[in-house]
């Protein structure tokens, strides 16, 4: 998909690629909790309780979790991919280094969440509310946030290539050293910025977004305006 940015009829912004989940026949999870480099395979997770467990290192693969806590869960250096989690919740899971690729979150609640270091491809995260979302030094490619609640999300250092906010709010993120490439900003319902205004080269806003966010490119620019 690609789109036309306004008032530029040259410049095209490539879209991001979504990921086409398809999930096989599932078989109930029945073990007794996550084991560090764990292989989960054609799994159903539902309603578990995964909080304070150690999942490090765990591949999940072609699974579906739903509804379940993940409070303090070390899940660090995991892999998830072709998989779909929905209504998952949890406070300072940890999830920093890992890998989620074809991956579909939907209504999350989450806090906390550390994603700092890892590589998101292809990845959908629809609805729900996620609080200081840590995606330092991460690399997204054809990730969109749809219909979410992002609240004081942190890219810091990240890059992001093809990404998309649709109908969704971002409050006080903070975009120190991200470098954007194709990243759509336009759906966003709201999109307010705390760090790092000086680094959305490579973003598409909207006309009304650069109203909003006039005052904060002054001050970057040492404009002042009475």
């Amino acid at each position: 998909m690609v789109r036309k940015v306004a008032g530029e009829a040259k410049r095209l912004v490539k879209g991001a690629r979504r990921p086409e989940v398809r999930l096989p026949p599932l078989e109930p999870y029945e073990g007794a909790g996550l084991e560090p480099d764990g292989d989960y395979d054609g799994l159903e997770f539902r309603d578990v309780d995964f909080a304070g467990q150690d999942g490090g290192g765990a591949r999940f693969m072609d699974c579906a979790l739903t509804g379940c806590a993940l409070d303090e869960a070390r899940l660090r250096h995991a892999r998830l991919l072709d998989s779909v989690l929905t209504g998952i919740r949890g406070v300072g899971t940890d999830l920093s280094e890992s890998t989620l690729r074809d991956v579909e979150l939907v209504d999350a609640r989450l806090g906390g969440v550390q994603l700092h270091g890892s590589v998101l491809e292809r990845v959908l995260v629809r609805g729900g509310k996620i609080d200081y979302l840590n995606l330092r030094r991460a690399r997204l490619r054809d990730v969109v946030f749809q219909g979410c609640v992002l609240v004081e999300p942190d890219f810091g250092g990240a890059r992001l290539e093809r990404v998309e906010f649709v109908d969704c709010v971002v409050k006080g993120v903070d975009l120190t050293g991200v470098v954007l490439t194709d990243v759509d900003l336009r759906g966003a319902d709201e999109f307010t910025i705390a760090r790092g205004v000086d680094r959305l080269a490579g973003a598409v806003i909207s006309p009304a977004q650069l109203v909003n966010l006039a005052g904060l490119l002054a001050a970057e620019m040492g404009v002042r305006v009475e």
